[in-house]
């Protein structure tokens, strides 16, 4: 389900009303954590958090003209999703995220590549994606990028 909304504002307050306050405190906990130099905006009609041009230049290979995506978070029909594109990149993290999910959390982890699936709202574990969210720093996060799809 991708949003027509033209700024994260916009995005939050079109939510759903069972999804504002779930999606508002994960957004809060990415806001509080966030790299230096990552800029949120709307981006694949999601809550983007990107590298902007103006720190990596070269943008997104799929397509340049796009900054370099770091995460998302959407409001989808079933669930909540968190995309984090540092786990599908970097081993050490899922496994470390994927331990302390375990610990922190009653129901199974349901996750694709980069997709962090919340069907069950009550069961979000907040500080754990603020925590994600701070792994990795913006020039690290390029490097790994830049080592995987730059030859």
């Amino acid at each position: 389900m991708q949003s027509k909304a033209t700024s994260p504002k916009q995005y939050l307050e079109e939510l759903p009303e069972d999804r504002k306050e779930p999606v508002s405190k994960l957004r809060q906990q990415i806001l509080d954590n966030l790299p230096k130099g990552i800029e949120e905006l709307m981006n694949y009609g999601m809550l983007g958090y990107v590298v902007p041009h103006s720190v990596y230049s070269d943008g997104y290979h799929c397509n340049p003209k796009d900054p370099l995506p770091f995460m998302n978070l959407a409001s989808q029909k079933n669930f909540v999703a968190v995309y984090s594109m540092v786990l599908y990149s970097r081993k050490d993290l899922m496994d470390w995220f994927t331990s302390e999910y375990t610990k922190r959390c009653k129901y199974k982890l349901d996750m694709g590549k980069s997709c962090i699936r919340f069907k069950k709202m009550e069961d979000i574990p907040f500080d754990l994606i603020g925590e994600l969210t701070a792994k990795v720093s913006t020039e690290e996060w390029i490097d790994i990028y830049e080592s995987a799809f730059k030859k």
